[in-house]
């Protein structure tokens, strides 16, 4: 893999030059500002080194990454008795929907949907403080990352707070079925101020090394379960595009509104992208186009 780093580079500037970058999440007032016109890409692989091309030490907000941090670190606390309040399939939805949870009685199809991570979080959250269980999830990512200047930006929760209404109404719903533990705004506090983490592509990347089930990552997942979570993000990552990125990159990854995405190649390398504007889908416009020449050119899709 000594070309990586020209292969990288060849890429960002491609990407730079089509400058089509999509919006950023208009939602969140926070994000919405941000300069579209960004891109960092970061590749760790097996031998330890990361190569990096763009704003890669320019931390964003991981908004849904996070929940693929936040699974591990539930799955770790309740075993897979969280798996009896949330399912493992595609939902074919937009992230938000609430549309499923009535036909199927409040439980959420997968853990990486607003309404499933919402879930997860409730059990990670649940005979605790938020402070703790968050204390959890930042540990768990700087543990995995082998870094410790990995943050939650306040304001942005604090957007998302004044602004998450879709995510309150999904809230009361579970809880109107008995799926949530906690008082919902209790949860609700916990989850927007978990998706406020904010990473670097540099930091994101060693932390997808325990995913990638890298030698040299920190001993923190079981090979079954990081299979099993390459599978969910196969399958459920993008959401109603998840689709389109297996079609187009053919690897695991996770997506969040904040531009980023953490992308594995099993046994091989791990990778974040970061460009802030966002597809129909919700997912980075320009850092899926990125991910999908990467794969092409080094050749490694899982298909």
């Amino acid at each position: 893999m000594s070309n990586i780093l020209d292969t990288l580079k060849h890429i960002s500037e491609e990407i730079t030059n089509e400058a089509d970058w999509g919006q950023p999440a208009q939602y969140i007032p926070e994000l919405a500002e941000i300069d579209p016109a960004q891109l960092a890409i970061s590749v760790c692989t097996a031998d330890g080194k990361t190569h990096s091309t763009g704003q890669s030490d320019k931390p964003f907000s991981i908004q849904s990454v996070s929940k693929v941090f936040s699974l591990i670190a539930a799955l770790g606390r309740t075993g897979d008795q969280l798996w009896t309040r949330v399912g493992c399939e595609p939902s074919g939805t937009s992230f938000d929907s609430i549309v499923l949870l009535e036909s199927e009685r409040g439980q959420p199809r997968n853990p990486f949907v607003n309404a499933g991570a919402i879930v997860t979080t409730d059990a990670l959250l649940s005979g605790r403080e938020p402070k703790m269980a968050l204390a959890e999830i930042l540990g768990l990512i700087r543990a995995m990352a082998e870094d410790d200047d990995i943050h939650i930006n306040a304001e942005v929760a604090k957007s998302e707070q004044r602004t998450g209404e879709r995510n309150k109404a999904l809230a009361h719903y579970l809880a109107s079925y008995g799926n949530l533990l906690n008082p919902p705004d209790l949860t609700l506090g916990t989850y927007f101020h978990q998706c406020a983490i904010e990473m670097t592509t540099v930091q994101l990347a060693r932390a997808g090394r325990a995913l990638a089930g890298l030698d040299g990552a920190p001993n923190i997942l079981p090979a079954l379960r990081a299979r099993r979570l390459n599978a969910l993000m196969m399958t459920c990552g993008h959401y109603d595009g998840s689709g389109d990125f297996a079609f187009k990159v053919g690897l695991p990854g996770k997506s969040g509104v904040g531009g980023g995405l953490l992308v594995i190649v099993p046994g091989r390398v791990s990778i974040a992208i970061w460009s802030p504007g966002l597809n129909k889908y919700g997912n980075s416009k320009a850092g899926t186009r990125a991910a999908a020449r990467l794969s092409r050119s080094m050749g490694w899709s899982v298909f």
